[in-house]
């Protein structure tokens, strides 16, 4: 089933708890907004919280306020105020009526609220930008896929479609899984609603749940709520509706709540509060705001009541709340609250248990590891069940079941084994690990902004560890008591004296060095705690003479910009070393999503150097073509869509001496010439998208050099020539291919391997290709080009060098016949060569050129012959033009996935009376239209060497369907050959999008109802149609029908049969005609 199309959100709000961020979350936005995960229309805001503990109901109200500011400004007004009441609290000035905004402004918003939440112990950018081990391939752009990611994406293609508009707020602090159509009705909605999915009884303990009525309508909300109260809200299957952090308001219930920000106390959730002096009050958003909303919720015990959210030591404000809650109460009450549950879900917290974190990021049941956005030398060393996400792992690197990696650069030997987390180490810290044998463990490496001077931590816990106050607590996965024993330290070098015991827990103890007088800190400074007898106490010292903070001090000073710049570089790193493989292991696997990262990132010119790198060290022809089409990929996204198109001309003077060292193979210097001459043409899109048309010209004379292999199979027997003046003709039938087109064209050819199969064919009873040649006294080229023998349009007479060299330009007269004296070794010229004519034509003028000079060539040879003529010489094309043509009858050609190229002929072999009936069953319809194939072999190209996964697929698609038509024939089944036609046709728009004009669709649907199949012989775009009629001999009744039918233009059809003979060659006697 289709994804629904994504919401168009008109404000994204992430907000956050520390100020200091604003900034680098607003840049994240913005990054997925280039992307293209986020509408480009869509306004970005990062907003903090007025409070750090303001909850998430005040955060909640407090970006609705901000969101309505904007959208204010948007449409002109400079102020706010909601309704028609002017603010009401005493210190606050009247709003002038001229500048008195309404909330009309969010009546046709889409409001999409993402909150942050409190810190998290293994994410120093929050639960939102913890990366996951999962990929997505259909993505535009290559990046880790992060919590937000995830989320972004559940809100835009699956909870959102479908909904009003209004504010929708969730959460960050979850994992979420919902079905591509959950199923939400949205009819008569009003109100506000609240997403819920399942869960088993025994996880609801620690968690909330819905209460709700046959309706859908809620009528309480437990948290941890008794065995009872969840056994209530169970659902027939046992499970129970858990609060998923996800809540809609409709745009009237938006309002309301909007409303109550300029009434005290709860004006104190937002910034305008807090700047006027008001009291900060926390609020919870769904057991404040929406609980007075539930049915069966009375005012009496919504008042008294107490939020999860507000700690032990918040009860002195107990009252304050009070007063908030009988606002929330009298604004809100009168709304309904209902309940979507999507019963396919899940939904799992991110709890601050390392246990729990490690399994949300394993896969149990997997058999490998899952290894994401990582380069790793050694993965026969990953454990199963273990991951490894945006890391670059070289050497041995060991790595237990279970255990995760993140945002590492580590170099061999390393052992980390099971039940373990390590995250932001990079090479110059890896050393602290040589040698030691890890187990449920988690360190991690941190940066931070010390008094405004940037520097590294490291930090270590154990996996059982707890970071709860209350309890008794561990540390490395031992009582305090283990601890102190085994490694020396005291309970005073981590807590003052006067630290009540109850908050001597981890989060208050100052194990984590943050600088040393004399140098700078690395793993071991805390890694010694796991062998403390080794150094006598030397590595304890160094501990002590640190200045060391708790986890608690250490989190306002993390430096949350350099720690998402440094996982930019190191996913860029890796993602340079995966170019590389991709490319010389020879990959199917497009580079797109890569270089449309680094391109819109700001840092393609490391990717053009490696990519340089790779196209100047290849030992394979193959192997550079695609890196400088990647090149010319990198250049193209440059320039941003502006610039002209990509297809286009590449034969400027500047490049021609990069081209030159090309085409002398002298692959190193032509590289470098090219990347010199690459540096002058980045200042504008103009010159960016003909810089790139260069390199894959650049890449044409690669792909001729490997095509050059085929003169390996070009071989001739000298005969006796005939008599000066005796003309030597041969004769060709035209072709139609059945199955495998484009397989067969360089470098497709070698590099998939081809298969098509075609048929030589008479057209109206003539084979309408051939060509003549005689030997002539005067030492000169006698060229003419015609239609037929007697009506020769165009006559040339070459006398010298000099007249041969305008061969290489495909529209100057004679340049085939110019091309075949080159080519067949009678003239030689020293030139660059760019022709595309007819190969079967090439074939009959190249056959009877040698015959006149003295020469036999085969046909195998011939083949080849031609394809070193049209591909050798020219841009393009692939070999099954002369296989169509000078083989006779049905066969299959065939080219294995290797250099040299080599074109193998399989005769197909059909029933007794079935190519008689095939002749009366097979039509041509010329359809008016010129056909432009130039620029659809290009985009081919651009396609296959970009390798796009549909590209690809297709490509191998077409290989396979060959062998299949190659069946059908031998059935003699005229149904299945009209299915392999319509098949064959469906994968050639695949192929070459664009080729199928609107003229042609008319007329193939009109012939539709009369035909087993159909399809445009060669690339499409125009030319002859062929058809497989399902009554024979139907061309008078197929031209009566086209002759009703209006704008096909100037058609014709015309009458086909199988030919048997292929080329023929004969000697006539002398003429004097030219």
């Amino acid at each position: 089933m289709a994804q629904p199309k994504g919401v168009d959100w008109t404000v994204i709000i992430l907000t956050c708890q520390y100020k200091d961020n604003v900034q680098v979350f607003q840049r994240e936005l913005e990054v997925r907004q280039k992307r293209e995960q986020i509408p480009a229309g869509t306004l970005l805001l990062a907003v903090e919280d007025p409070e750090m503990r303001v909850g998430s109901g005040g955060a909640t109200l407090n970006a609705l306020l901000v969101a309505a500011e904007h959208l204010s400004a948007r449409a002109g007004f400079t102020g706010i105020c909601v309704g028609v009441s002017p603010w009401t609290r005493g210190q606050h000035p009247r709003v002038p009526s001229a500048q008195v905004v309404t909330s009309d402004v969010l009546h046709s918003a889409r409001i999409l609220i993402l909150h942050m939440g409190r810190d998290f112990p293994f994410d120093d950018c929050g639960r939102a930008f913890t990366c996951l081990p999962v990929e997505n391939p259909q993505a535009p752009v290559e990046a880790v896929v992060c919590n937000l990611d995830c989320l972004l994406d559940t809100m835009s293609h699956r909870l959102g479609p479908g909904s009003p508009p209004g504010v929708w707020v969730c959460s960050t602090d979850m994992l979420l899984s919902v079905p591509p159509n959950p199923g939400i009705s949205w009819d008569n909605f009003r109100g506000a609603r609240v997403i819920a999915l399942p869960g088993n009884p025994a996880y609801a303990r620690n968690h909330g749940v819905y209460l709700t009525d046959s309706q859908g309508f809620v009528l309480d909300i437990y948290y941890q709520g008794t065995e009872a109260e969840i056994q209530r809200c169970a659902r027939p299957d046992g499970r129970v509706p858990l609060v998923s952090g996800i809540a809609f308001f409709s745009v009237e219930t938006a309002e309301h709540l909007l409303a109550t920000h300029v009434s005290p106390p709860l004006d104190a959730c937002t910034y305008m509060g807090l700047d006027s002096g008001a009291r900060p009050v926390q609020l919870s958003l769904f057991f404040d705001i929406l609980l007075c909303m539930a049915r069966n919720v009375n005012r009496e015990d919504f008042l008294v009541g107490q939020p999860p959210e507000m700690g032990q030591g918040d009860m002195d404000i107990g009252s304050y709340l009070r007063g908030a809650r009988a606002e929330l109460w009298k604004e809100l009450r009168d709304q309904p609250l209902t309940m979507a549950y999507v019963p396919d879900g899940s939904y799992s917290y991110m709890t601050s248990s390392a246990s729990e974190f490690l399994h949300s990021l394993t896969f149990p049941g997997a058999p490998r590891a899952q290894v994401v956005h990582s380069q790793v030398e050694e993965p026969q060393l990953l454990g199963a069940k273990s991951s490894v996400v945006s890391c670059l792992l070289e050497g041995p690197v060991q790595l237990g079941p279970g255990s995760v990696l993140q945002h590492c650069h580590l170099q061999g030997p390393v052992h980390i084994g099971t039940g373990c987390l390590v995250s932001g180490l990079d090479t110059a810290q890896c050393k602290a690990l040589h040698g030691l044998d890890l187990y449920d463990l988690v360190l991690q490496g941190h940066h931070v902004r010390l008094h405004g001077t940037p520097s590294r931590v490291f930090t270590l816990v154990g996996r059982l560890d707890s970071w709860e106050r209350q309890g008794t607590g561990t540390y490395l996965n031992m009582s305090w008591s283990e601890f102190f024993e085994k490694t020396g330290v005291r309970d005073w070098d981590l807590w003052d004296p006067d630290t009540p015991p109850a908050e001597r827990c981890l989060l208050s103890a100052r194990l984590f060095p943050v600088l040393h007088p004399l140098r700078a800190l690395g793993p071991r400074d805390m890694l010694w705690m796991l062998d403390p007898q080794e150094d006598r106490g030397k590595a304890l010292r160094a501990w002590r003479a640190c200045w060391r903070l708790s986890w608690e001090q250490l989190q306002p000073c993390l430096d949350r910009a350099a720690t998402l710049a440094s996982r930019r570089d190191l996913f860029f790193r890796q993602a340079l070393h995966k170019a590389r493989h991709v490319l010389e292991a020879r990959q199917d696997l497009s580079l797109c999503p890569l270089i449309r990262a680094a391109v819109r990132e700001g840092c393609p010119g490391p990717l053009l150097a490696t990519l340089d790198q790779v196209a100047a060290g290849a030992e394979d022809p193959g192997v550079a073509a695609r890196a400088l089409a990647c090149v010319a990929d990198v250049l193209g996204c440059m320039a941003e869509g502006q610039g002209g198109l990509r297809s286009g001309p590449a034969a400027n003077p500047e490049w021609m001496q990069p081209f030159s060292y090309l085409e002398c193979g002298d692959l190193a210097a032509g590289v470098q010439a090219l990347a010199q001459e690459r540096d002058k043409w980045l200042s504008r899109p103009a010159l960016l998208v003909r810089a790139a048309r260069h390199y894959e010209g650049a890449g044409q004379i690669l792909i001729r050099q490997a095509v050059m292999s085929a003169q390996h199979f070009v071989s001739m027997e000298p005969v006796e020539p005939p008599a000066p003046g005796r003309w030597v003709v041969a004769e060709c039938p035209a072709r139609v291919d059945f199955s495998g087109g484009w397989s067969d064209t360089p470098p497709l050819a070698y590099e998939l391997g081809g298969a098509v199969l075609g048929l030589a064919v008479r057209v109206d009873g003539r084979r309408p290709i051939g060509a003549r040649a005689r030997r002539i006294p005067e030492p000169e080229l006698w060229l003419a080009v015609g239609p037929q023998q007697d009506k020769m349009t165009m006559k040339t007479v070459c006398r010298n060098l000099d007249d041969l060299q305008d061969y290489c330009q495909p529209h100057a007269p004679g340049a085939l016949l110019k091309a075949t004296f080159i080519c067949a070794g009678i003239v030689h010229v020293g030139s660059k060569l760019s022709l595309r004519e007819h190969s079967i034509l090439a074939g009959a003028a190249l056959a009877a050129l040698q015959r006149a000079a003295g020469r036999v060539v085969g046909t195998e040879a011939l083949i080849h012959a031609v394809l070193h003529l049209e591909q050798v010489l020219t841009t393009g094309g692939g070999w099954q033009d002369q296989v169509g043509g000078l083989v006779p009858g049905i066969k299959v050609g065939r080219s294995r996935a290797q250099l040299p190229l080599k074109v193998e002929v399989e005769e197909i072999t059909v029933p007794e009376g079935f190519l008689r009936k095939l002749n009366d069953h097979l039509l041509l319809v010329y359809t008016g239209k010129t056909r432009l194939a130039r620029n659809l072999l290009q985009d081919v190209l651009r396609s296959w060497y970009a390798r796009l996964p549909a590209v690809v697929q297709n490509a191998h698609s077409l290989v396979r369907h060959t062998e299949e038509c190659a069946k059908a024939f031998r059935q003699g089944s005229l149904p299945l050959l009209g299915q392999c036609l319509t098949t064959y046709w469906e994968q050639k728009k695949l192929m070459a999008p664009g080729c199928e004009p609107l003229a042609v669709r008319r007329m193939m649907d009109v012939l539709a109802p009369h035909v087993h199949g159909q399809s445009l012989a060669g690339a499409g775009g125009g030319g002859f149609l062929y058809l497989l009629t399902k009554e024979p001999q139907q061309k008078e009744a197929l031209e009566a029908v086209l002759a009703k039918t209006e704008g096909l233009g100037n058609y014709s059809v015309h009458l086909v049969e199988v030919d048997t003979q292929g080329l023929s060659l004969q000697l006539l006697g002398s003429e004097t005609s030219t």
